[in-house]
């Protein structure tokens, strides 16, 4: 092995290990390259929607600043140095040749302004998503992944394309203390105190609306779970360790097949 490729193995090791560490551990530059990694990972499992949705992190420090994807850039042209920073408010705090969408970052400024430990905030429009957030019942207990949330999905009523500030309110006060969230006609928002828990979140939920929506296009009765199942199962899958290893796991992939994200 040459002495760069020893270089770039180290490097690679390294951003592995930075996916296990908790939020107050991460330097900004871990956070946009996990962030970064995220964006491809939506791109190359298909939840990408053109130029259009979100995941945004904050950036560590006493600043309340984050990172957003530069409007106009496919998900598989993100990289951790093209991020841009932004406030609260949508509005660049530092030098950048890439603008962003000031409505897009509605529905995350309403988390991030109101969950202390909303870290990471990720919004697709996903078809699936879409389709069950077109769903009177919204996720049901039939499956592996939905039964999973038993009790932790919130929902948003659709107030048309979210451009008005005074909507950020009841974003929050729907999603309460929840970290999961269904906008009815619109998609999907998790959120997470690191990239890894939000991501494993959406990746979960995503499966589940895949999942329900085959099984309750089929003309048979449905198997819910029972209800002290149901407790136990949401109560056991509550390990966020877990939710780090996969996504370290997700991230080695990503960095294997492409690592220009890491630029």
């Amino acid at each position: 092995m040459s002495e760069h490729d020893a270089k770039v193995k180290t490097n690679h090791l390294e951003i592995e290990k930075s996916c296990m560490k908790s939020y107050e551990e991460l330097t900004e530059q871990e956070l946009r390259i996990q962030l970064a990694a995220s964006y491809r990972l939506v791109e190359q499992l298909g939840w990408s929607f053109l130029i259009f949705g979100h995941l945004t992190a904050r950036v560590p420090g006493p600043e309340k600043h984050f990172l957003i994807n530069p409007y106009g850039l496919m998900y598989d042209e993100v990289t951790a140095s093209n991020l841009v920073k932004i406030d609260l408010e949508g509005n660049i705090v530092e030098p950048t040749e890439w603008e962003v969408n000031p409505a897009g970052f509605i529905i995350h400024s309403a988390v991030h302004s109101t969950k202390t430990n909303a870290h990471c905030v990720m919004h697709t429009h996903t078809n699936a998503g879409m389709a069950m957030a077109g769903l009177k019942q919204g996720i049901i207990n039939i499956d592996f992944s939905g039964s999973a949330f038993h009790n932790k999905v919130a929902y948003h009523d659709f107030e048309g394309v979210t451009l008005r500030s005074d909507e950020c309110k009841r974003i929050a006060d729907d999603l309460g203390d929840k970290s999961i969230m269904i906008l009815r006609n619109h998609g999907l928002l998790t959120t997470g105190s690191t990239v890894a828990e939000a991501f494993m979140k959406l990746y979960t939920l995503e499966s589940a609306c895949q999942v329900q929506l085959m099984a309750r296009a089929c003309n048979e009765k449905l198997e819910y779970v029972s209800e002290d199942v149901l407790n136990r199962h949401a109560k056991d899958l509550k390990d966020a360790g877990s939710y780090k290893l996969a996504f370290r796991a997700l991230v080695r992939r990503m960095l294997k097949k492409d690592a220009s994200f890491i630029l």
